[in-house]
C-alpha cells in the first residue's frame, strides 16, 4: 500500500558493525531506503524500555541519520547538549505549545527542501510507555503541512524484527489517512507490553499536550 515505489532511491550502506550487535540481540532489520530526502518516520510501538535500544540499534545498522525532538533543558547541560546535537536532536521548548514546534519543524525541513538537504524527523508518536488512548499528532500534523512522506518503524517483539514498512503521501483527511496508517502498522507490530500499546487513532486537541512528541 506504499505510495513510494522501491527501490527507494535514497540508499545508505548501513553498519556491518550495527548489523552485527541486532543479530547478537536476536534481533533482524528489513530496511530498503527512504523515498525522498525529506520525510517523517514514526516508531510505533512503545510500551518498554528496551524498545529504544532495539531501534537504535537498529538505526546503527541501517546507517540511516534522523533528527528528533528534545527537552530543550537537556541542551544546556555540557557535552550531552553537543552530542544531542550531533545526533540530530532539535530542542524543545515546553511553553511553546506543539503547534509553535511543529510550526519551527516545518520551517526547517522546508529550508531543507530548498536546498535539497537531507532531513529526516523520527519520532515515537505515542511519547510514553504507559498507555495513551491515541498517537500524539505532531508526527501528523508536520507531515501533511510540509508535504513530505511518512513512514513508518515497527517493532515486533513476537518475530523479534524491526521492519520499516510502506511510505504514504498524506491527504490531510485525518480519518483517510489514519485508516491507511493503521492498516500498515498493524499486521506488523507486537509490542513487549500488548496492552499497553496506543490505539492507532490521533488524540483530540483537548487530549494533545504541550510539547507533544508525537
Amino acid at each position: 500500500m506504499s505510495d513510494f515505489s522501491s527501490p527507494h532511491p535514497v540508499q545508505f550502506p548501513g553498519s556491518a558493525v550495527g548489523r552485527w550487535v541486532l543479530r547478537r540481540l536476536g534481533w533482524r532489520v528489513h530496511f530498503e531506503g527512504l523515498p525522498a530526502q525529506q520525510g517523517v518516520l514514526i516508531v510505533y510501538p512503545h510500551t518498554s524500555n528496551w524498545d529504544p535500544v532495539f531501534a537504535y540499534a537498529a538505526k546503527w545498522a541501517m546507517g540511516v541519520p534522523f533528527h528528533y525532538w528534545a527537552k530543550a533543558s537537556l541542551f544546556r547541560i555540557p557535552l550531552l547538549g553537543a552530542w544531542l546535537r550531533s545526533f540530530g536532536g532539535i530542542p524543545i521548548v515546553r511553553g511553546s505549545g506543539a503547534q509553535g514546534m511543529v510550526s519551527d519543524t516545518v520551517a526547517q525541513i522546508k529550508t531543507a527542501q530548498q536546498k535539497g538537504d537531507y532531513f529526516w524527523l523520527t519520532l515515537a508518536p505515542e511519547g510514553t510507555r504507559k498507555y495513551m488512548p491515541g498517537l500524539r499528532s505532531g508526527f501528523y500534523r508536520v507531515a501533511v503541512q510540509a508535504d513530505i512522506p511518512l513512514g513508518m518503524m515497527v517493532l515486533n517483539y513476537r518475530e523479534r524484527e524491526v521492519r520499516v514498512l510502506d511510505f504514504l503521501r498524506l491527504s490531510g483527511d485525518e480519518a483517510t489517512d489514519m485508516a491507511r496508517i493503521a492498516a500498515a502498522l498493524e499486521p506488523h507490530a507486537a509490542a513487549y507490553h500488548p496492552k499497553d500499546a496506543a490505539p492507532i487513532r490521533l488524540l483530540d486537541s483537548g487530549a494533545a499536550r504541550d510539547g507533544d512528541q508525537a
